[in-house]
């Protein structure tokens, strides 16, 4: 032990997507690649589907900068389960007094804000249809596109919420293939960036169930900016209210489109599991 160096964590979890949390405002450290997936095995390392950081701000208007990196390594744009975990970690580790917090993340500022009962409520920001800022290679935007997998034909949506998201109503959310087609869409030409994958079964206009294949990882139990991603293209395509219950198969959250600002807002919980050392 004497020879290595140690590392302080929490580790948390969003609906039981799960997160290894690290400020690097009191202590120094260089995440590489293999590093983190050292980290994230769940047999031999602390074991989670993203490593999130907390970093000095780099703008005025600002708290701290929010990284986000998957088990394999690789920088992500957006994480809205990690944004609550995000929220709760920093006030818990008495980082911050407020418990509105404004963040950077690779390409947008959030706002998280805690709520009573370990919720967090995350204003995503503005959702972006362009194909040309998601990125999805298509010349017009259009409520739906179509493709064919294997000789089938699907209809789908797409959006970013600082993420690519690719949206798709099924009948049956528990007769999908999910992890075929996800893989399918995750890879595919159209989507230059990769996509996150979301199949949508709607209940009613204001209650739908979602399962979501998350880019470079897989099928989660819950995905923030999926649900999120998934409300908005409903709306889009007018088949839901402004005001939507989503169930994830790690929980439920509520999922609000504020029409005249053109924000989207999230409302969950985040879960401090453990705070611990490792040492590398």
């Amino acid at each position: 032990m004497k020879n290595l160096k140690k590392l302080y964590f929490s580790k948390m979890h969003g609906l039981k997507n799960d997160f290894m949390l690290v400020e690097t405002l009191t202590q120094k450290f260089f995440f590489t690649k293999k590093l983190i997936q050292k980290f994230s095995n769940r047999n031999t390392g602390v074991g989670f589907d993203q490593l999130l950081i907390v970093e000095n701000p780099i703008f005025k208007n600002t708290n701290f900068n929010y990284r986000i990196f998957n088990s394999n390594g690789l920088e992500v744009e957006q994480c809205g389960n990690g944004a609550r975990c995000f929220a709760r970690f920093v006030f818990k580790k008495k980082l911050i007094k407020n418990k509105k917090i404004k963040v950077s993340t690779k390409n947008r500022i959030i706002t998280l804000t805690i709520k009573n009962n370990n919720n967090v409520l995350v204003n995503m920001g503005s959702p972006e249809f362009n194909p040309k800022c998601i990125p999805f290679l298509s010349n017009f935007e259009k409520s739906f596109y179509s493709l064919y997998i294997n000789k089938k034909k699907y209809f789908f949506g797409v959006v970013s919420l600082g993420n690519p998201h690719c949206v798709l109503i099924v009948k049956d959310i528990n007769k999908c293939e999910i992890n075929k087609i996800g893989s399918i869409l995750e890879n595919h030409y159209f989507f230059p960036n990769k996509v996150n994958v979301s199949f949508m079964q709607i209940l009613s206009k204001n209650h739908i169930l979602l399962r979501v294949f998350e880019r470079d990882v897989g099928e989660t139990q819950s995905c923030g900016s999926g649900a999120c991603a998934a409300v908005i293209v409903g709306i889009k395509q007018k088949k839901l209210f402004h005001k939507v219950k989503v169930d994830l198969l790690g929980g439920t959250l509520k999922i609000l489109f504020n029409k005249n600002k053109n924000l989207i807002y999230m409302l969950g919980s985040a879960q401090h599991v453990y705070d611990g050392i490792i040492y590398y």
